[in-house]
């Protein structure tokens, strides 16, 4: 199947076939202030669109849960999600989030966002997703942990109503190893949907997911910090600016490697034209 225009599902990118996600996630702590310079670093890096997660905490997981402290302080106010999105939109980058409850569902479509992800520990959460699907934008849904029968299923309640649904490859393992990076899965997802594909990496380089370009993901997620010094949440899983920049590069490169598609003579091929043989020389 032809690389996807990306335009044509409603997607911006600076690109016509690839999309850089830079996922903040909690790495800002709770601290606006650090999930500002996030964004600011992110937008110096060339990325399309950034993401951050959008939750109550004991609506995400329970109060006996091992992650209840580290989710409960850096959670972010639901208000302060609006002033988020203003300053990505004052940068020209894209604002979305992944909601883990139904009131933050309601915070994203208030503010206008025009994507929205479901994390993949949300894939067979049916009610969350259709509560996204029914706002009639983008729906992002990560496939980490799912077998065929839930992706089915997933993909079946989205599609009712968005305008357009993206599957991402992904494995939920923090940090996954390039030999547990899976990418044939990206062929399965190819040949059964329709759809925008993607993958949301959990490697801290950038070689995999540019692999999984090359494979048909066209939108690439992946965990951000603004440096090595950072101390954040997801530091282990995350790359800096300067990584990110280069990523941001070789998809650009890659972008011109894939091409147009087309068929027949090209420009760079007419020179050869006379020496095409349509017969052998008896």
């Amino acid at each position: 199947k032809k690389m996807k225009i990306l335009s044509d599902f409603g997607i911006k990118s600076t690109n016509k076939y690839f999309h850089i996600i830079a996922e903040m996630g909690i790495n800002h702590g709770g601290d606006l202030d650090v999930a500002k310079r996030l964004i600011d670093s992110a937008t110096k890096a060339g990325v399309d669109s950034v993401k951050f997660q959008t939750y109550i905490t004991e609506k995400r997981v329970e109060k006996n849960s091992p992650i209840f402290d580290i989710l409960k302080k850096c959670e972010l106010p639901l208000d302060k999600f609006e002033i988020l999105k203003n300053h990505a939109d004052h940068q020209g980058v894209e604002f979305f989030s992944t909601p883990f409850d139904l009131e933050s569902v309601e915070v994203l479509s208030d503010i206008g966002v025009n994507m929205y992800k479901i994390a993949s520990f949300d894939s067979v959460n049916h009610k969350l997703i259709s509560a996204v699907s029914k706002k009639g934008k983008i729906t992002i849904i990560s496939l980490g942990m799912s077998d065929a029968d839930e992706i089915k299923k997933a993909y079946e309640i989205a599609i009712k109503d968005s305008s357009s649904v993206v599957l991402m490859h992904c494995i939920s393992s923090y940090p996954t190893t390039e030999n547990n990076s899976n990418l044939s899965v990206i062929n399965y997802l190819k040949e059964n949907y329709d759809s925008v594909l993607g993958q949301s990496d959990h490697t801290n380089d950038i070689d995999v997911p540019l692999y999984a370009m090359a494979s048909g993901a066209q939108l690439i997620e992946k965990h951000y910090k603004i440096d090595s010094s950072m101390e954040c949440v997801d530091a282990v899983v995350s790359i800096t600016e300067n990584q990110m920049g280069k990523f941001v590069e070789q998809a650009k490169r890659l972008e011109v490697i894939f091409g147009d598609g087309s068929l027949g003579i090209r420009d760079t091929e007419k020179g050869i034209v006379p020496y095409r043989r349509f017969t052998s020389i008896e």
